[in-house]
């Protein structure tokens, strides 16, 4: 009994010791450097929301279509009565991949198209640009593209 005492009292000493600490710290703390705050226009799930552009009012965003998102559907505002132009670049130069559809504010629709798009905005408001695989061709496009929107 007098064992089993003395080996419970070994283990209490021995778990409340503190524990050194070997770790050396510097007094003068690391900076971390700062991320860069670069604004993109980024796919999220199947929508692209474009909200910033390039100097010279080129709006440019990357996507990516996959087996779960057989289409992308990339949102802009327009507040002014201009010319869209729109373009698809496919990663790998060619692919069968184009706009869909154009949806605009009033819920009217037109298309489709192909990879390049110049079209008459006649209202202002949130249009929706539908990207997908031609449907009138074999072997759909998966991967990565870039869309590229500009008005004028």
């Amino acid at each position: 009994m007098k064992n089993i005492l003395f080996l419970f009292i070994a283990i209490l000493l021995f778990s409340c010791q503190k524990k050194e600490n070997n770790n050396t710290t510097s007094k003068s703390p690391t900076p971390i450097p700062e991320k860069e705050n670069k604004q993109e226009n980024k796919q999220n799930g199947d929508t692209i929301t474009m909200n910033y552009s390039d100097k010279e009012g080129i709006f440019t965003a990357e996507g990516r279509l996959d087996s779960l998102n057989s289409k992308v559907y990339v949102k802009f505002t327009n507040e002014e009565l201009e010319v869209l132009k729109a373009k698809i670049i496919p990663a790998p130069e060619k692919g069968n991949i184009r706009f869909n559809q154009i949806i605009f504010p009033d819920k009217t629709s037109d298309g489709p198209f192909g990879m390049d798009l110049e079209i008459p905005l006649k209202q202002k408001g949130v249009h929706v640009l539908v990207i997908g695989h031609s449907l009138m061709a074999d072997n759909p496009y998966y991967g990565k593209f870039e869309v590229q929107i500009k008005t004028n």
